[in-house]
């Protein structure tokens, strides 16, 4: 399978003067975070809400600023999350992947709202914990 991308549409809830920016999003299911470059932080004029380590797929470490909070659109679904901001193009990760509820189709090779929930985002609220488990 090839790189997949995605168009989505990044703002700034905070700030409603404030022109959405469309992106295409490289994804990546094995990252965990949305990341976003430093000119797209810029220009919707997100607040640096702390740091964080990160380490990057050639195993190397680096701080980064974690900015917030970003709205995140892709078709008829909608998020809130931080970003960490890193790299040359937005990269959205797991974490807004699955608040979205929105997959990788490896044979279409693109991303699609989850076809089990089409009209509206669902999510797994509770798990079972190992103390209902019986043996």
């Amino acid at each position: 399978m090839g790189l997949i991308r995605a168009k989505v549409t990044l703002g700034n809830p905070s700030n409603g003067n404030l022109k959405p920016v469309d992106v295409t999003a490289l994804v990546d299911t094995g990252a965990t975070h949305l990341c976003i470059p430093q000119h797209v932080a810029i220009q919707l004029k997100l607040k640096e809400l702390d740091k964080r380590e990160v380490t990057t797929a050639d195993g190397k470490q680096h701080i980064c600023s974690y900015v917030g909070p970003i709205e995140v659109r892709f078709e008829n679904r909608a998020c809130y999350t931080g970003a960490l901001v890193l790299g040359d193009e937005v990269l959205l990760g797991a974490v807004p992947m699955d608040d979205l509820d929105i997959i990788v189709s490896p044979s279409r090779q693109t991303v699609i709202v989850n076809p089990q929930s089409p009209n509206i985002p669902s999510a797994v609220v509770k798990t079972v914990e190992y103390s209902d488990i019986k043996t």
